[in-house]
């Protein structure tokens, strides 16, 4: 039986920087669901501070987050050229062009170091497969793992390093796409393909990803083999979430039916609203590897949410989030759980009717 004993419902909060916050998690938590602290880009320091502040909010289980094999090399050339590709958009903002590229200056191994000294329940991961050490540590701290797939073949290797649960994220899934084995192109899998491709693959728990919109799509997942739904979009509009006030009125807006997979914020690819930044800079030949062009471009993406300019603005988005509700994160996960039993009970219906006639 692939089960994860943390979970009343088989409902699990997509970790989303920038939209997560720490009432979110705890919200998602205390509904019986698990909620996930996103903290990739977080410093040591900050990451005690968050969990701390979850803990604050739940005696629940939650999951902390982090990125692996993110370590990509890049020139000071590379980064001068990046850099001075956003000028314009700098200027445009009224912002400075600082005379340096900025650095990335965090390091997985103290994150982790930080993760595993708070010991949360769950340790979730993407782009790639830790170091064997790692998933060993959390193994003998009694943190659950999953990690992250767009393949099959890579739910298969996440269950060979030892992972004990893998997330299958589906084409449509909104944020960054954390494909390491094969490139993007060839790991766009939709969600309804890669859950039971992944199900037979794999024997640990499979949680499904992108387009889970609604109750139906988690009937839908759970139908294919999945132990819970994992959903992002779904929650971008709750009352805890903290996407600015121009995010959320863009996602309330018939914008978000033009959404696509840029690298343009970040350097990997990730699904959001398309706007005039990912236009004009998508195919430019000066875009940093991530996360170094996540790190140019947080200037640009700060001052076009202070200034309410969604055309600079990286809105990060799945293509079922038309779906989403302005409600607290409770009601939507009570709603989502409540909504897949009337589908499950309706497809049941018709089979049961269909099998008569038959």
């Amino acid at each position: 039986m692939r089960t994860m004993p943390f979970l009343d419902l088989p409902i699990v909060a997509a970790p989303m920087a920038g939209a997560t916050t720490p009432r979110l998690v705890a919200a998602v938590s205390n509904a019986g669901g698990l909620g996930s602290l996103p903290v990739g880009y977080e410093t040591p320091a900050a990451i005690h501070a968050l969990i701390a502040q979850v803990r604050g909010l739940t005696a629940r289980p939650f999951a902390v987050n982090l990125f692996v094999g993110t370590s990509v090399a890049v020139t000071a050339a590379e980064l001068e050229r990046a850099h001075e590709r956003l000028r314009p958009y700098r200027a445009a903002l009224g912002i400075p062009h600082p005379a340096q590229p900025p650095a990335n200056a965090l390091n997985f191994d103290e994150q982790f170091a930080a993760v595993l000294q708070a010991r949360p329940a769950v340790f979730s991961f993407t782009f790639g497969i830790p170091e064997p050490w790692v998933l060993d540590a959390c193994r003998s701290a009694g943190i659950f793992t999953i990690g992250t797939a767009k393949t099959a073949d890579e739910a298969v290797a996440l269950e060979r390093a030892g992972v004990d649960a893998v997330c299958v994220q589906g084409y449509e899934a909104g944020g960054h796409h954390g494909s390491f084995l094969a490139p993007i192109e060839d790991s766009s899998i939709g969600t309804l393909a890669l859950v039971p491709l992944a199900v037979d693959a794999v024997s640990i728990p499979v949680l499904a990803a992108g387009g889970i919109g609604d109750g139906r799509a988690v009937a839908a997942v759970l139908a294919l083999g999945a132990t819970a739904a994992q959903v992002g979009s779904a929650l971008l509009l709750c009352e805890e979430s903290g996407a600015s006030p121009v995010y959320r009125r863009v996602l309330a807006s018939d914008a978000v039916k033009r959404t696509t997979l840029t690298r343009v914020f970040s350097g990997r690819h990730a699904r959001g609203v398309r706007n005039r930044f990912i236009d004009e800079m998508s195919g430019a030949a000066e875009i940093a590897p991530y996360p170094h062009q996540h790190w140019l471009t947080r200037d640009v993406r700060s001052a076009a949410a202070a200034q309410e300019r969604p055309e600079y603005l990286s809105m990060w988005t799945g293509q079922a989030v038309a779906l989403a509700k302005p409600l607290p994160a409770a009601a939507i996960v009570a709603a989502l759980v409540a909504d897949a039993r009337a589908a499950a009970a309706a497809a049941s219906g018709i089979l049961v009717r269909t099998g008569q006639r038959a």
